[in-house]
């Protein structure tokens, strides 16, 4: 931009040279002149003008070579009054012990999470209950019009009746009958059939009594009760709604203490996350933490409870829950955190900020302050990424400045005009930024 912005104020300049330059057929002369400018930012002399506007007493080529010549010494009279200095920002690197942590995207979902069906139909006609509110087990949520369940008990007990007193009539049968067959009044044959008559009536008993167990069990259902203690979902259904058993959600309720955080790893991430945990005495002892949409951090750690049995054919990554006490109730099904694994910690590691470090040919490098506020490319080789830093293995050492802002118009050797930060002032931090458990290195530039 500030090429662009220097080549725009001379253009007025630029232009008499290319008139001049295209009456004498001298292009590559004009040419040369623009880059030897732009590149110089030289001061115009007057005399170059003047060439081109009287044009007397002068051949071409002369003209040309004078107005070179009055380029080339403005550009060494730019040179001798020194070039502006670069603004750039820089800071300290850092050295001090650096947790490994790893950031994944996750949700926050309850442990337990059901859809509450009736499990008969017809209208609710009481709702005990207001959606969202927090239940316990047990206690009664809804209740379905009776009526028609109440009258179908009535009616199963009257059939039971009805076909016991016909058991009871078969049985007093049964027993004369084996009176008489005892004093050869009748035949065996009689006795035989009365006796699969009450096999019957008794069958029929039980299947009645079948019928009014469902039928008080149809009744009892009316009364819709929490399965266990929670908190209801807002979305509930309204007094005089017509649910159809099994099939129409009355309300959602999920137990939200303790409650999941649960996220995803890639394959590789899976593997380098056993190792590291196998190192730190299982997966169950790696120490998770939240970070809230809002920026906070969530006060209790959490801890690795479950994974799935399987890869996602899909995406290729591997389901994770993370469980964390909830007593007041903060966390709720739904929220979007960021789960951090917290690994080992890296002691009295040196610490460059990611935005420092540039790569060139495969080898990655920093701009330091050097003496004199000079502009200085150092080599260094990067270890694991902490948040916004790299851990550097080599060739920096504590008391050393690195550029971190300005690095885009900065060149080896040249001057600085260096305003120093804080990690505080350029927002970085050590918290992991990247769910890359390899991020050793920045990507090269394409």
């Amino acid at each position: 931009m500030y090429h662009f912005l220097t080549f725009a104020m001379h253009f007025d300049k630029i232009n008499i040279l290319w008139q001049g330059f295209r009456l004498y057929g001298y292009l590559p002369f004009f040419y040369g002149s623009i880059l030897t400018i732009i590149s110089c930012y030289g001061k115009w002399e007057e005399e170059v003008i003047d060439l081109f506007e009287t044009r007397k007493g002068l051949g071409a080529l002369a003209a040309a070579a004078l107005a070179l010549s009055v380029v080339f010494t403005g550009c060494g009279g730019e040179k001798q009054g020194g070039a502006r200095p670069t603004a750039v920002k820089a800071m300290n690197v850092l050295r001090q012990d650096a947790p490994l942590t790893h950031v994944y995207a996750g949700q926050i979902m309850g442990t337990d999470e059901v859809k509450i069906q009736s499990r008969v139909s017809g209208n609710i006609v009481e709702k005990y209950v207001t959606g969202g509110q927090p239940v316990h087990a047990g206690q009664a949520l809804y209740r379905i019009d009776s009526r028609q369940y109440e009258s179908a008990l009535l009616q199963a007990k009257a059939n039971l009746a009805q076909a016991e007193a016909t058991l009871a009539n078969a049985r007093m049968d049964l027993d004369r009958y084996q009176q008489l067959y005892a004093n050869a009044a009748i035949s065996e044959q009689t006795v035989s059939n009365q006796q699969a008559q009450v096999n019957a009536y008794e069958a029929a008993v039980a299947a009645h009594q079948a019928m009014v167990q469902q039928a008080q069990e149809n009744l009892d259902d009316t009364t819709i009760y929490a399965p266990m203690s929670g908190q209801l979902s807002v979305d509930d259904v309204a007094v005089g709604t017509f649910v159809s058993a099994g099939s129409t959600t009355l309300v959602s309720m999920g137990t939200s203490n303790p409650i999941y955080a649960k996220f995803s790893l890639s394959e590789n991430e899976y593997l380098n996350f056993v190792e590291q945990a196998v190192q730190q005495g299982g997966i169950g002892s790696v120490v998770v933490t939240l970070t809230l949409s809002n920026g906070s951090k969530y006060p209790i750690t959490g801890h690795i409870v479950t994974s799935d049995r399987a890869l996602t054919a899909q995406t290729g990554t591997l389901t994770v829950k993370a469980l964390f006490d909830n007593p007041d109730g903060l966390l709720l099904p739904g929220m979007f955190a960021r789960v951090t694994l917290i690994g080992d910690t890296i002691p009295n590691a040196l610490l460059v900020p990611e935005r420092a470090v540039q790569q060139l040919l495969g080898k990655s490098f920093v701009m330091v302050v050097g003496a004199n506020n000079k502009a200085e490319a150092r080599t260094i080789t990067l270890g694991d990424k902490i948040g916004s830093y790299y851990v550097v293995k080599d060739g920096l050492d504590a008391s050393d400045t690195v550029v971190v802002e300005g690095l885009t118009t900065l060149q080896e050797g040249g001057d600085l005009a260096v305003t120093m930060v804080t990690s505080d002032d350029m927002g970085f931090t050590l918290e992991g930024d990247s769910s890359d458990f390899n991020a050793s290195a920045p990507t090269p530039a394409q």
